[in-house]
Order: structure tokens, then C-alpha cells, then sequence
């Protein structure tokens, strides 16, 4: 416990002893120091520094030199770089500078927990200066009278320390101030400068590491100046075109140096100089003419100076200035070539002359006019036609023929020499060989091997391909020494043809031509592909060519790509000079994709998609089905006509079969009795009261159904079947059924009576005595829905009656227990009386009358021969001899429903053994 408050008062105490102030008001003295007390240290070397701790700090708070420890910048410097002199002495030492920091400290750690900082000190590390290098010096003139001079200098290597610089110059017998550099270290300027005395000079380098002096310059200054450039710079024209003349003025005095000048020219456009030879200006002047130049040019001169001896520096460059030399006559003749159109007429030319402006340099001032001459070689006795123009070609007709045409060009100082072109009658002469191109940078070199024969000249003409616009010519003419040429202006990517035509003396080789490129890439867009025609197992495709435009470089190739839908895809490679091709082997009722591919050196481009479908049939296959289908069914249509045709009779008996007409009807002659005739022409005597004679119906008692067979009883389940058809119409004997309504009926008469409206329907009935096909007779009632009217005989069946009593008694004969009863109103409509009264045969068969349906209007006939109706008489009365008794009957226990009622709506002929329609 004791030493822990021990140690705490020891710490209190150093702080107060480091940092309390004395009464002076300065700080009290430290516990302790470091030496050496903030060094500059060579980078790289040795350093120790030792801290020593006062006596007063020891004896108060027991802090001796084994609890020091180093740092530096914080960072604790190993304890193996410590060093314990004594008890108040410690020090610690690096091997390598490079490694320290600032600051070094020197602490104190008490008890072990404690740590307190003694002193520090900061530590600077760097390098001492170099010896300054290249030392040298240079007067400047900056007017007429004044003069400087700068000496610039190598510094050498960076020091980390300031280091300071300083440029010193002496007499042999005085010393001058030094010139100390601002802002820079390499470099200083001395105003005050005497010349022809010789100076010594030398830079000087100090830091706190150390100094250094670079060797001494001695120099005269005036074998250092460099002078001003001449001023007031002047060009003029001389009497001759070639020939300009100079002029300036110079800054420095004869009496300080003597000069020598260097000048130098160039055309205006041009980039490159040229110069007057040195020897022609090493004296010292103020003018001087320039010769050898081109006439009527403009050019740029500029002019410099130096010390005659050499010794010393070029003045800078003067400004330019710019002169024109006078006209002079062309030095040449323009080139000249042409282009023959005889399309028009093969013994007439369209010859277009065609020639180059001359070159500034050639021209030798402003072209006024060309003149033409055009000499027919053919004729000798033809006259010389001369033509003045001013545009660079002129166009001829001229007949077919060998011409030569000379052409001069003038300006306001002469003419030039003669342009001559000969114009053979034919190319007879041999042509180059081995015509090629090869693209250099951005020139198309163009080569060919020369003829054997001796050639004056070459003209290549070159024009770029389009597929828009006519091809335009451009045109170089090559000396006939050379056998290659470089074409300028070309563009990349586009197609040129070039030509190349040998100039003979007396004649012209015939031209041999190539296409070229300056560069290549790939086409611009895809061939477009179509089917021209689809198979079963093949398809032509077709394409147009791409343009030229498109193609950016010769079509090497194209590669046709097609597939199925769920297939690989096959690859067929095609010339360029095709537009169409057959794809083979292909499946039948098929969809494929086809795309096309152009490709050139360069590069590929593909074309949009297309499908198309193969056909199921080939070729042929569909007419060969087609075909004997066709004959097949013309010859069963034949085959049919032919039995129809024999057979024309019976299968009108099935399909039309005879149908009996009402109007031939002899029916009233047998019949015994007929109904009285209506009064149509008055509405209110239509249905007299009790009266029914729209309907007339025998009905026949068959008692005992098994004595009859089953196909006797067929015709009573067909007419059961016809129950649904005959509702609304009449299905009472005499009277309406109280399902069916009034309907209008049309009475006409075999004497041309007037057509009546009638509100009753007038039914025809038969009785059926025989059988079906020879079958055992069934009697049967069966009825009509025909709207065929009332035989003439039949209406006036008052002709052939009794009088009253006679209807009275047909009306009871034929009555039917359902019909309207005044004082039985309720009974059912379609209760049905059997009965067979002991009459005549006459009286069977008697009552039978068509009914007239509201549904039909065609007229049905019934017609009974004579022999059917005895046969039927005869039936009937042999029934009534076996024993059958026949008499009215009402059934009212057992009624027979609708479905059960036996009826026909079809007029029925029986015949013994013949045709009965149902």
C-alpha cells in the first residue's frame, strides 16, 4: 500500500518538475536531455543519442537510467539499440538513418505503469550537396544597346536539406557580387556584363551536410552573344521571273561584332524549306537577291544573323515575309487524252479531248486560253481545224479515221510547247501484260509488264464503279520507262476500275483493264434469297447480286444455309457468278429456313431469313392420281346413265309412282248413291243442321283381329303411324273432327264452273276390299288429304237420288256415333260405330268422295276401272255369306284410342293381286 501511494507522489512530483513554471516565469528544468540537440544527419550513416537524467530528479522520485526507453514518432525503438552508461546516462543507437523519424523521444516508465516523456528532439536526414555540372553561359542582346547574361547549370541530385545556390564570376583582378538564383536553383542571369575581358564564373553549393563549387567557365561575353534577329524584312520582284530580292535591317553596331547571315524560302503550300548556300551570305550585308525560283510563285522567306567568326549563337529566325515572282511563259504542254463514243454511228465519232490544267509551276502565270488543232492523218489535203477554248476539254465529231490533235496552252507572256496526241483508226498495237494492283498505305499501286515494242508513254484512266451514276474517268499519263504507278485519291472500300493503255509512235495499244480495291471489308448486307420454284424434293433458290455499293470488296463466295425446324442446319457453298441454285434431298411437305451468306476477304454479312414448304406430291404424282380417279368416275357416271336408262321404267314406277286422276274418275257410275250438293253460294246453309256431307266413311267390324293375318293388318299399323300428320284435319266420317279447323276448298267443274271459296273441307274416302300383293283383303277405311275438287258427276249426285228420303237414309247409313249429335255434344270426338247393314253392293262402294286438304294445293285423282270395283263388290258379299254379321254398333265400353284408327291420306286403288300406295 505504501508503495503504490509511493509511486503515484513520484509521477506528481516529474510533472510538476517538467512542467511547473519557476518564478521567473520561464519553465522549470527538465528531469533530463538528449544529445546532440537536433542533428542533420547524412542519409544512410550512424547515429547514437544519449539521454542524461539531473541529479535532482533522483533523489526525489528514485528514476534512474535502466527505466528509460526510446521512441520514435511513437513507435518504440527495440531495447536492443539501448545502452546503459550509468545511472543517470542511456543511450540508444542506429546503424541506418533511413529509418528514423522525427521526433526521437526519451521516456521514463515508473514502477513498471507508469510512463513519463523526458525530453525529445527532431531529426533531419538528407544528403549534402553535389558538385553543380555543365556549367554555361549565353549573352543575350535585348535591344540595341543592351545586353544580359543567363549561365544555367546541373544541380545535381535532390538533398532533402535546403540548399542554397550561388553563381559567382570574377576578374583576374576584382570579384563581383554573387548572383543568387530566385526560385529556381539551376539558373541565373547577370545584367551587368563587360565585353572583351575574359570572366571567370562558377556556381557554388551549400547545406548543412556540406558544400561544393563546380569548375570555373572563363569566357569573353562577346564570344557568347546571340544577336537579334534582322528586322524590317522586305521582298521584291526582280527584273527576271525567277529572281526575288531581299532586304533588312541590322540591331548591332559593326563596331561591336561584324554579322554573317543564313536565308532561307519556301513555296507557300509547301511544308519543307530550303536555304540560300551559307557561303553565298558569310559577309556582312543588308540585302540580297534569291535566284532559281519558279516563275509566277509566291514564296516565304526569313533570315537570320551570328557573329561573322562563327563563334557564338544564331540569332532566332525573323519573321516571314512573303513575295511573288513575275509571269513567264508554260514551261510544258498540257497532258492530253480522249474518249471515242461511236455508238451512234460506227462511222462517225463522238471524240471527247480531254487535258489537265498545267501546275502552278509548269503554267508560270494565269492560262488565257488553249488552242486546239485537230490534222487529219488519213487525208493529206485536209485543211487544219483550230479550235480556242478555255475549259479543259472540247468535244468533235469526226468521221472515222487516224488524227493528230496538238494542243498549246497561253498566258499574257507566251504559249507553251505543243501537247500531241495521235488518234489511230483502230488499237492495233500490242497491249501491256500482267496487269495488277497492290495497295500501299494509302495509295493503289498499279503494275503491268511493258510490251516488246518501244512505248512513249502510258495513260491509265481509273473510275469509280457505281451502280447509280455513269462511271466518271479520271486519267494519268507514266513515261514509257516506268512500269508501275501510284494512284492518289482513292477511296477504301470502294471498287475501281482502272485501265491501262500503251502510246506507240504511230500508233496506240489496246487497253487492258482490272478491278481494285484500296481496302476491303465485309458487304454491307446479306443476299436476299426466294424460291423461284418448290418440288416435292427439291426447291430453286434465286438472288439478285448485291451492288456494288454494298459489296465493299469482291464476292469471294456465297454460302447457302438452310434447315428444318427441329433440324441441323446445312451448309452449301455457291460461286459468286450464280444468281440461282436447286437445293436437293429435301423431305416432302416439309417447312425450311434458307438464309444466304456473301462473303470477302474481309469478312461475311448474312441475309434475312426466308421459309418456304416443300409440296406433299412431286411432280406428275397428283395427275397421276387425279387422272384415273376422273376416268374411273366418268365411266361409273356412264355406266349409270346407261342403267338408268334401261332401266327407265321401273325405277319411274318406284320413284314417280302413276298417281289415279280425279278428273277421269268414273266413280259416280257404280256408286249407288251420291251426297247432295252444297250450297256454296250461300254461307249460312254451308253445315245445315244433322247434315254431314263433307265426310262419307263405311267402316267394316272385324270382331275377331286373329282371324286375320299379320300381314293383313299391315295397313292399319301404317295408318296408326300417320296419326301425328293428320292432326288439324278431318278425322270423322260424316263431319269435321273436332281437331281440325275450316279450310277453304276450291270446287271446279268439268263445265268451266266459277272457282267458289268454300269454309269446309271435302274428303274422299274408298273402302279397301283387297289385299296387298295378292295378300287376304283387309277392309279398310282409308281417307284423303287431296284438295282436288268434287267431280262435276259427283256434285250432281241429285241427278241419280231418290229425293229427301233417299239423303235422309244415306245420311243414316253412314253415320258416325262421334259425329255432332244434338243431345249428345259430350262424347268423345273419335268414338267409332262398326257397323255393316244388309244393303246393296251398290251401297258399299257408293259412297266415295275425295277430300280436299287446306295443305295441298295439287289435285289428286282417284280412279277405280270397273273390273277392281266388281272384284271388290264380290269380296264383300262373300264375307257376308261366311257367316259375319254386320250391324251398327255403338262402342262405348271399349273405345278405340287415335292411334288405333286405321287411316290413309293417299286415294287408294285396290286391284286384285296389283298396286296399293300407303
Amino acid at each position: 500500500m505504501f508503495s503504490r501511494w509511493n509511486w503515484v507522489a513520484c509521477g506528481f512530483y516529474l510533472v510538476l518538475n517538467v512542467c511547473s513554471p519557476d518564478a521567473s516565469g520561464g519553465l522549470v528544468q527538465s528531469c533530463g536531455h538528449i544529445i546532440p540537440e537536433s542533428p542533420v544527419l547524412a542519409l544512410g550513416s550512424n547515429f547514437t543519442a544519449l539521454c542524461i537524467l539531473n541529479e535532482s530528479c533522483l533523489d526525489f522520485g528514485n528514476i534512474y537510467a535502466n527505466q528509460i526507453i526510446w521512441k520514435i514518432k511513437n513507435r518504440l525503438v527495440p531495447k536492443e539499440q539501448y545502452r546503459e552508461i550509468n545511472r543517470t546516462v542511456s543511450s540508444v543507437t542506429f546503424n541506418d538513418t533511413s529509418s528514423l523519424a522525427t521526433p526521437l523521444t526519451c521516456n521514463i516508465l515508473a514502477d513498471g505503469q507508469i510512463e513519463q516523456n523526458i525530453y525529445g528532439i527532431t531529426v533531419t536526414v538528407g544528403l549534402a550537396p553535389e558538385k553543380p555540372k555543365n556549367l554555361s553561359c549565353i549573352v543575350h542582346q535585348m535591344s540595341r544597346f543592351t545586353y544580359v547574361m543567363t549561365c544555367t547549370w546541373n544541380p545535381g541530385r535532390h538533398t532533402f536539406l535546403d540548399t542554397k545556390f550561388r553563381l559567382r564570376y570574377s576578374w583576374p583582378e576584382e570579384v563581383f557580387p554573387d548572383c543568387i538564383p530566385k526560385d529556381v536553383n539551376n539558373s541565373c542571369t547577370i545584367t551587368d556584363i563587360q565585353f572583351f575581358v575574359n570572366t571567370e564564373i562558377w556556381v557554388e553549393a551549400a547545406n548543412a551536410l556540406g558544400k561544393a563549387e563546380s569548375d570555373p567557365l572563363v569566357v569573353d561575353p562577346i564570344d557568347i552573344v546571340k544577336p537579334l534577329s534582322p528586322q524590317n524584312v522586305s521582298v521584291s520582284s526582280g527584273i527576271l521571273p525567277t529572281v526575288l530580292k531581299l532586304s533588312w535591317e541590322n540591331w548591332i553596331s559593326d563596331a561591336v561584332m561584324t554579322l554573317k547571315f543564313n536565308i532561307r524560302y519556301r513555296i507557300i503550300d509547301d511544308t519543307n524549306w530550303m536555304e540560300v548556300p551559307s557561303e553565298d551570305t558569310a559577309s556582312p550585308r543588308t540585302s540580297f537577291s534569291v535566284q532559281g525560283l519558279r516563275p509566277y510563285t509566291e514564296y516565304v522567306f526569313s533570315i537570320r544573323c551570328m557573329k561573322e567568326d562563327g563563334v557564338g549563337y544564331w540569332s532566332d529566325w525573323s519573321e516571314g515575309k512573303t513575295g511573288i515572282t513575275t509571269e513567264d511563259q508554260p514551261s510544258k504542254g498540257p497532258p492530253m487524252w480522249r474518249i471515242i463514243d461511236a455508238s451512234h454511228s460506227p462511222a462517225l465519232w463522238t471524240v471527247h479531248l480531254m487535258w489537265k490544267a498545267l501546275k502552278p509551276f509548269e503554267a508560270n502565270g494565269v492560262i488565257l486560253q488553249y488552242e486546239v488543232t485537230v490534222r487529219d492523218k488519213s487525208s493529206l489535203s485536209s485543211p487544219l481545224k483550230k479550235y480556242n477554248v478555255t475549259s479543259t476539254n472540247h468535244t468533235l465529231q469526226l468521221p472515222k479515221g487516224t488524227y493528230e490533235v496538238t494542243l498549246i496552252a497561253r498566258n499574257s507572256v507566251g504559249a507553251s510547247p505543243p501537247s500531241v496526241l495521235l488518234i489511230p483508226e483502230s488499237n492495233s498495237k500490242a497491249p501491256v501484260k500482267n496487269l495488277r494492283t497492290l495497295p500501299k498505305h494509302d495509295k493503289l499501286w498499279v503494275g503491268w509488264t511493258a510490251p516488246n515494242s518501244y512505248v512513249l508513254k502510258y495513260v491509265i484512266e481509273w473510275c469509280l464503279v457505281s451502280s447509280s451514276s455513269d462511271c466518271i474517268i479520271e486519267w494519268q499519263i507514266a513515261l514509257g520507262d516506268v512500269q508501275g504507278i501510284d494512284l492518289k485519291g482513292i477511296k477504301p472500300f470502294k471498287c475501281y476500275l482502272i485501265t491501262v493503255y500503251p502510246l506507240y509512235a504511230d500508233g496506240q495499244g489496246s487497253g487492258q483493264s482490272v478491278k481494285a480495291y484500296l481496302k476491303q471489308d465485309r458487304p454491307s448486307k446479306g443476299p436476299t434469297v426466294q424460291t423461284k420454284k418448290v418440288g416435292k424434293a427439291e426447291a430453286v433458290l434465286t438472288w439478285n447480286h448485291l451492288t456494288v455499293e454494298e459489296q465493299n470488296g469482291f464476292i469471294r463466295n456465297y454460302t447457302i444455309l438452310y434447315k428444318t425446324i427441329d433440324g441441323n442446319e446445312t451448309v452449301v457453298t455457291v460461286d459468286p457468278s450464280k444468281t440461282e441454285y436447286t437445293l436437293s434431298s429435301l423431305t416432302s411437305d416439309t417447312l425450311y429456313t434458307v438464309r444466304m451468306m456473301a462473303s470477302t476477304d474481309n469478312g461475311s454479312r448474312t441475309g434475312p431469313d426466308f421459309t418456304f414448304t416443300t409440296q406433299k406430291f412431286g411432280r406428275g404424282e397428283i395427275e397421276a392420281i387425279v387422272v384415273p380417279v376422273c376416268l374411273a368416275f366418268l365411266l361409273i357416271v356412264l355406266l349409270g346413265v346407261l342403267f338408268c336408262f334401261n332401266k327407265r321404267d321401273l325405277i319411274k314406277k318406284h320413284i314417280w309412282p302413276i298417281v289415279p286422276d280425279p278428273s277421269k274418275s268414273n266413280i259416280a257410275q257404280w256408286s249407288p248413291q251420291v251426297p247432295a250438293k252444297h250450297n256454296f253460294n250461300s254461307k249460312d246453309h254451308m253445315y245445315p243442321e244433322g247434315s254431314f256431307t263433307d265426310v262419307s266413311v263405311v267402316e267394316i267390324e272385324a270382331d275377331d283381329k286373329k282371324s286375320f293375318s299379320e300381314q293383313d293388318l299391315k295397313p292399319f299399323d301404317l295408318l296408326k303411324k300417320e296419326k301425328s300428320t293428320s292432326e288439324g284435319h278431318s278425322s270423322g266420317i260424316g263431319g269435321s273432327s273436332c281437331m281440325s279447323s275450316p279450310r277453304q276448298s276450291v270446287s271446279d267443274s268439268d263445265e268451266g264452273e266459277t272457282t267458289q271459296n268454300t269454309s269446309s273441307t271435302v274428303q274422299y274416302s274408298t273402302v279397301v276390299l283387297n289385299g296387298y300383293r295378292d295378300q287376304t283383303p283387309v277392309q279398310v277405311f282409308s281417307r284423303s288429304e287431296s284438295t282436288q275438287p268434287l267431280l262435276d258427276s259427283e256434285e250432281r249426285s241429285e241427278d241419280h237420288a231418290g229425293g229427301a228420303d233417299s239423303t235422309a237414309q244415306r245420311q243414316q247409313y253412314f253415320r258416325q256415333n262421334g259425329g255432332q249429335d244434338e243431345t249428345n255434344t259430350d262424347r268423345p270426338c273419335f268414338e267409332r260405330t262398326n257397323q255393316i247393314t244388309h244393303a246393296d253392293e251398290g251401297d258399299l262402294v257408293g259412297f266415295v268422295q275425295l277430300q280436299i286438304s287446306g295443305q295441298s294445293s295439287q289435285p289428286l285423282g282417284l280412279g277405280m276401272e270397273k273390273n277392281t270395283q266388281e272384284a271388290a263388290l264380290s269380296n264383300v258379299l262373300q264375307t257376308r255369306t261366311e257367316g259375319q254379321t254386320v250391324r251398327p254398333e255403338t262402342v262405348e265400353e271399349n273405345p278405340l284410342s287415335v292411334d288405333e284408327i286405321p287411316k290413309s291420306y293417299l286415294p287408294q286403288t285396290v286391284r286384285q293381286g296389283g298396286y296399293m300406295p300407303q
